[in-house]
């Protein structure tokens, strides 16, 4: 851990513990002073659950529950733009849009809203309890070895959780804690060691859980739910196998070998182990419901599976989830269609992720290689000369499932409770009263409702509306039974985590047969054969940005694929939408053009979060090194 004054009085403290693991306690025995002392909790079968417990508290939720109930990285991508940015310019969409953002006041500085956020400060917090566990677990007074064993390699794989964190947003060096310090301890000869060698330390972590015969696979009871498995182990070597290879982190060594061997052995691990894709629709409510407004059965399946939540049994019907949090996802209050309930829609789509989704025919819309002809400004698009089924002036038809499970957009249908009475200027609707009905989502600019306007909350911003996590059919009055969760891991990912480093490692067979699993799934054709390594990755790329959609992927990939010294002024500078408007025949013109004004948060010093400008100086004062990243 990094040797941090504010960090050990965080987490090194005696502590006082109210929470447990799976104990019908309600508080810790204390002394009168309301403290107890490490030695007495790891002289206790209870209080040693107690605290890893305690370990668990760290996890950010992810999902829809960033401040204000936004989706964080999703909309710091190029994938979607907060609606919030203009109604609220102080909260962070706002503030990273017009640049107004430092080391001292960022997104990670302060606050953490169920868990997102204050990164910096609660990941290293969590990694030193989860030192001062695994310190002190082998001679702890437990009564089961059997939970010995498990607490252990759950403490492990939350110390490699934590550090993976870290990783993901700061991409920087970072001291490797194996033992927990104590105040007495130098700091000022702290090292830190290089990313490579960080993930081989998560990576050392991992396995130690996996070497563990009493950590489970998967979680089958609901009173362990969100318990860390074997699983979560394997995800989690491969996502960060693949970052250590990947061009802003690999200090210019090649490590793509070794992270298609690691996700080759995690994906085969995990398949053994029960771990498949979610590939067929399994409830009434979507195979039997008109109402769902999907096309086919693909379509179908995938909403289905990011409505639904993972189920802790032995033979779940999801089992492709990995691990998911308590993150909620289905609240159409703040994300989705505004106009449901007459709040906001939150993240929506932008056209460059429309785009990337292809015809049904499996060819992609624009040319991968160089999707736009001004490449800052994505207003003109490069069209894929071999596309012949995608109309720009019918963009929507013989598109990818994925896409109609995912986006809503101008001519979607809806069913659910809509509150409010339509009136003559929404021409597809009128007349209709309140209620619960079927409704055309037209998003044309001046359309009250639903249309785009570039500053009401309940509009959107782009023309398109989010779908992937949202209830068909949850409004007003159907509360949804699902109350869907954040699936933050999933085999998905790793079977495209396994396609980019076989591809990258001169694999490509075994990269088109993951791939092509992905796509087998939705029904979407395999990729061509024939290809070459360059053009085979480029449709991995792709198909990561439709396959992982708005699940706060894109943020973190395109950071990675780039080169320390590069910026993000071709992917993060100009975010598009659809211009449509409605003619007197009730026709509709497609165009595009920029959601606003140009993001500022593409300069180079964006590949990474800065530290938190006190904690800089703290270790400046400490070390005499400047720890900040490049350009905070």
């Amino acid at each position: 851990m990094m040797k941090n004054n504010k960090i050990i009085k965080i987490g090194g403290m005696a502590l006082l513990l109210s929470l447990f693991l799976f104990s019908c306690s309600d508080v810790l025995d204390q002394a009168p002073d309301g403290k107890i002392s490490l030695a007495d909790v790891f002289n206790d079968d209870e209080k040693t659950a107690a605290y890893l417990n305690s370990c668990y508290l760290y996890i950010p939720a992810e999902g829809h529950t960033y401040f204000f109930w936004m989706r964080g990285p999703v909309d710091w991508s190029d994938e979607a733009w907060d609606t919030d940015a203009e109604a609220e310019s102080w909260i962070t969409s706002g503030l990273l849009y017009n640049g107004n953002v430092s080391a001292a006041s960022h997104f990670n500085t302060s606050w953490a809203e169920n868990g997102n956020g204050n990164y910096w400060v609660r990941m290293w917090t969590g990694i030193r309890k989860c030192t001062v566990f695994l310190d002190n677990i082998e001679t702890a007074k437990v009564k089961d070895e059997n939970n010995r064993s498990r607490w252990k390699a759950e403490a492990h794989l939350l110390r490699a959780y934590y550090y993976m964190f870290l990783l993901k947003f700061f991409g920087c060096p970072l001291p490797i804690e194996r033992t927990a310090y104590s105040y007495t301890d130098d700091f000022s000869t702290t090292e830190r060691s290089s990313y490579y060698d960080v993930v081989k330390f998560i990576i050392e972590d991992c396995d130690a859980a996996l070497a563990s015969p009493h950590l489970p696979w998967r979680i089958t009871s609901n009173a362990e739910g969100y318990r860390f498995t074997k699983a979560v182990a394997e995800a989690i070597k491969s996502r960060m196998s693949l970052y250590a290879a990947s061009p802003l982190y690999n200090d210019g060594q090649n490590h793509w070998e070794e992270a298609y061997q690691i996700s080759k052995n995690a994906l085969e691990n995990l398949k053994k182990n029960g771990y498949e894709l979610y590939d067929k629709v399994n409830f009434p409510s979507w195979k039997d419901n008109p109402d769902v407004h999907l096309p086919n059965d693909a379509a179908k399946l995938f909403n289905e599976y990011f409505c639904n939540n993972m189920g802790f049994e032995t033979n779940p019907t999801d089992k492709e989830t990995i691990y998911q949090t308590s993150a909620g996802q289905d609240w159409i209050n703040t994300e989705g269609i505004g106009a449901v309930m007459g709040y906001k829609s939150g993240s929506c789509p932008s056209q460059e992720i429309v785009d990337c989704f292809e015809t049904v025919d499996g060819q992609p819309i624009l040319d991968l290689a160089k999707p736009y002809v001004d490449e800052v400004t994505h207003l003109q698009p490069n069209y894929n000369p071999a596309n012949t089924l995608y109309d720009p002036q019918d963009p929507y038809a013989n598109r990818d499932p994925r896409f109609y499970a995912s986006i809503y957009y101008n001519g979607s249908k809806r069913t659910c409770f809509w509150i409010f009475d339509e009136t003559s200027e929404s021409v597809e609707n009128y007349p209709a009263n309140k209620g619960y009905r079927t409704r055309i989502i037209a998003t044309w600019a001046g359309e009250p409702q639903t249309g785009r306007h570039p500053t009401t909350r309940k509009a959107t911003r782009t023309g398109y509306f989010l779908r992937k996590f949202l209830h068909p059919n949850s409004g007003q009055e159907v509360v949804t039974a699902a109350h869907a969760k954040a699936k933050v891991m999933r085999l998905g990912e790793i079977y495209l985590n396994l396609a980019e480093a076989a591809a990258e490692a001169n694999h490509l067979e075994e990269a088109y047969e993951a791939v092509n699993t992905i796509r087998r799934r939705v029904d979407m054709p395999p990729l061509p054969a024939g290809l070459s390594k360059e053009q085979l990755v480029l449709r991995i790329r792709n198909e990561r940005r439709v396959e992982l959609a708005f699940e706060a992927h894109r943020y973190f990939d395109v950071r990675r694929w780039h080169k320390p010294d590069e910026t993000l002024e071709t992917t993060d500078r100009w975010i598009t939408a659809a211009y449509v408007t409605r003619n007197l025949d009730g026709s509709y013109t497609y165009n595009r053009g920029p959601v606003s004004k140009e993001r500022l948060c593409y300069q180079n010093k964006f590949l990474k979060f800065p530290i938190p400008l006190n904690d800089v100086n703290i270790m400046l004062a400490l070390t005499g090194e400047n720890w900040q990243n490049p350009g905070w």
